[in-house]
């Protein structure tokens, strides 16, 4: 039922910072827990980051645990994932999804979008 849009990826150097948002059109967003997963050339997609409805409470893969921030604005419905300390084992196209709870979280829908693409340089 929702519709996810992913932006914000780019080509930066290790060390650097990267935006990612997530645009959703769905009228139920603001209910939906939603995640951010990875996937890089030759190997499976993979869990990033996770955050509940409410905001409260995130969930992050213990690689990107203190480098990356999850938030969402539910008025813009939008879900954000902020990536500092960039390193070169980030790279890969980024999904942001629907997901429940488990550990990790895990999608709850089989549609993905087209993701964005993250390159960092070394």
């Amino acid at each position: 039922q929702v519709q996810l849009v992913e932006s914000g990826g780019g080509l930066v150097q290790a060390g650097g910072s990267l935006r990612l948002s997530c645009a959703a059109s769905g009228r139920t967003f603001s209910t939906d827990d939603m995640g951010w997963f990875r996937q890089a050339p030759g190997k499976e997609r993979e869990f990033v980051a996770a955050i509940r409805w409410g905001g409260r409470i995130t969930y992050y893969a213990d690689s990107v645990k203190g480098r990356f921030t999850i938030s969402r604005d539910n008025a813009k419905n939008t879900v954000y994932l902020q990536m500092n300390s960039l390193e070169t084992g980030d790279t890969a196209v980024y999904y942001c999804a629907v997901v429940y709870l488990a550990n990790p979280p895990r999608p709850k829908y089989s549609y993905w979008g087209q993701g964005t693409q993250v390159t960092v340089s070394s």
